[in-house]
């Protein structure tokens, strides 16, 4: 194995660590960090690559996603009310930082036009 498929690999699975502890704790997202894992994963070993995209984790997160279907609603609210927060911690730790309060409003806005209009809402899973 070459040094940079040793890198992907490492990338991947801090992702997914990152990414299941996500999905447990509120406050830590889940979705860049298994997005991060997915396309680390992709680049260091096929074999990992298949069994990532096999487990619940990335088919409850990211699959419709990845294949440019969209998300719910319930992880699009997630993943804004999430984001939010944490932007707002570092919008209220910058109040010494003009242009970085405004920076980084912008950005927040974006990421909600983003989310709201760039990416289409599919209806939930009905559970079987």
């Amino acid at each position: 194995m070459n040094l940079k498929k040793i890198l992907y690999l490492i990338g991947g699975c801090i992702g997914l660590g990152l990414g299941a502890i996500g999905a447990v704790v509120p406050m830590l997202p889940s979705f860049p960090f298994l997005l991060l894992a997915a396309f680390c994963f992709a680049r260091s070993s096929e074999k990992l690559h298949r069994w990532f995209i096999g487990t619940k984790l990335y088919k409850d997160n990211l699959e419709s996603y990845v294949a440019g279907k969209g998300m719910t609603k319930k992880t699009k609210i997630r993943i804004m009310v999430t984001v939010t927060i944490l932007m707002s911690i570092g919008f209220v730790m910058m109040h010494a930082v003009p242009v970085g309060r405004v920076i980084l409003a912008i950005v927040w806005l974006f990421h909600l036009v983003y989310f709201i209009f760039g990416i289409k809402t599919i209806p939930a899973p009905v559970a079987e």
